[in-house]
Order: C-alpha cells, then structure tokens, then sequence
C-alpha cells in the first residue's frame, strides 16, 4: 500500500475507531496513542505486529490490514480490502474461528486465540496469542471485528 493509501480519510478515522475501540474493551492502548490521528494511522499501519479488521457484512470482507498483514497474507492493500474474511482460515478451521469471533462479538473482546491461516499463495501460517476484539462507532455500535497479533510461525 502507498502511503497515500492509509492517509486517506476513511482509513484515518477507520484506524481512529481501531485504536478507541481496543482501548474500550482492554484497558490498554494498542500503540502509543500520541500526535495527530494522521501519525497514529501511520504508526499503526507500520506496526512489526499483524492488525486486521473486517465489517458487519453478513459475509465480512476485510477492510484494513496493516504492512505486517499484508505481507503475511502476501496481497496487495487493493486485494485485501475485497478478500472475504472468512477466506484467511483453510475450511477445517472455520467453524473454530466462528466461535472466536462470536465470542468476541458477544463480549467485546476474546484473548488468546491460536490457529492456523492461509496465504494467498498456500503458505501456512500458525497464530497465537491473537487478540480479537469488536470494533464500535462513537455511539457505541459494532460496525466490525479487529484481530492483533504478533506471534505467528510457518507450518509446513
């Protein structure tokens, strides 16, 4: 993604309800939360660590990953951004990946989650320790879900 990308306005305030929603249901800032929103974008998006989101689609599409992500799942932001959620698992491990997110979903937050994922081009990949949690507007309603995590290992 070129810089341009993750300065664009909806990536700005989508990163800004990133960082306030991980803050309201953990406690803990998810980066250091200084400068302008522009900075903590930026911040975000060259994190060493994985962040993606998708929305509340009835099949959610991702819609953010940051460098680390990106690199992981090895696609383009374009990519990225119109890959269905549910297509970063291989099939075995979606119905546990269901559960997580809806355990997410039911109380803001899961930690601790750990499986396997899949890359555009096959690579295997297992997480751990992966933190997923419910993304909320201003008024507190959900508009998506939000995984972090910065322990991953290749499986063959």
């Amino acid at each position: 993604m070129s810089l341009t990308q993750w300065n664009r306005p909806h990536i700005l305030q989508w990163s800004q309800r990133l960082l306030d929603s991980y803050s309201h249901w953990t406690g803990e800032e998810l980066i250091e939360r200084m400068g302008e929103e522009t900075y903590q974008a930026r911040t975000l998006f060259e994190a060493p660590f994985v962040v993606v989101s998708h929305g509340v689609e009835p099949d959610p599409i991702l819609n953010y990953g940051n460098q680390t992500a990106l690199d992981l799942w090895e696609l383009s932001w374009a990519q990225f951004i119109t890959t269905p959620s549910r297509l970063t698992a291989e099939p075995d491990d979606r119905d546990e990946r269901g559960r997580m997110l809806e355990r997410a979903r039911l109380n803001g937050y899961f930690d601790g989650y750990r499986g396997v994922r899949i890359s555009s081009t096959g690579r295997r990949f297992l997480v751990e320790q992966a933190l997923i949690w419910t993304v909320i507007d201003l008024a507190g309603r959900p508009i998506g879900q939000a995984a972090t995590f910065s322990h991953w290992s290749m499986v063959r």
